[in-house]
């Protein structure tokens, strides 16, 4: 059976098992993040319905960002876009950027990502356009605390985020689901 046969077949079952009380909840169907707060994080499989009951997180209580390495790359980027969406059509009022320990982008480096690329058919010219950004990101990630407080540092001077949002840096233990404050967001807020 394929992975989208699997998907498909879960769904049906889930669809047709999903308690009414459930899906007629208002709180469940709100797209507004009632805990008024979006979490940038990783997309490490280990986070996955893990991280949120750690956080005591529930559904329609939080924007969830996820890329590799729960990272910010420039002024305007996906990550940026989303958070600018969340604040300010959203009602987010406080970001936590999530980083854990043993994450796989610490590990990976860019001429390697850049070679495997290449035995796979992707054209050098292709690579060639996002080549530097790609140095940039991956080979400035070495530690995963450090890129939290890069991170954090990223949004907090974002010329697109206003100065009363708290942002907070966090590190997860994806085998014991323990958090760590790294940068209480508190502490640095323009009020």
């Amino acid at each position: 059976m394929s992975i989208l046969s699997e998907i498909m077949t879960a769904n049906e079952y889930f669809t047709t098992h999903l308690p009414k009380s459930y899906s007629e909840k208002k709180e469940n169907n709100e797209k507004l993040p009632k805990r008024h707060m979006a979490i940038v994080t990783c997309m490490d499989t280990r986070l996955v319905e893990f991280l949120e009951p750690a956080l005591g997180v529930s559904r329609g209580e939080a924007k969830i960002i996820k890329n590799a390495g729960n990272t910010v790359t420039g002024t305007f980027e996906a990550t940026i876009r989303s958070l600018v969406v969340s604040i300010f059509e959203l009602g987010v009022k406080e970001i936590f950027v999530i980083g854990h320990h043993d994450c796989g982008v610490a590990n990976t480096n860019s001429k390697e990502l850049i070679q495997k690329m290449l035995e796979r058919g992707i054209a050098k010219e292709a690579i060639q356009m996002i080549q530097s950004e790609l140095e940039r990101w991956i080979d400035d990630f070495q530690d995963p605390l450090q890129n939290i407080q890069t991170v954090v540092a990223k949004i907090k001077t974002n010329p697109l985020i206003p100065k009363d949002i708290a942002i907070h840096g966090l590190i997860f233990d994806p085998k014991t689901g323990k958090v760590d404050i790294v940068v209480d967001g508190y502490e640095s807020i323009d009020k």
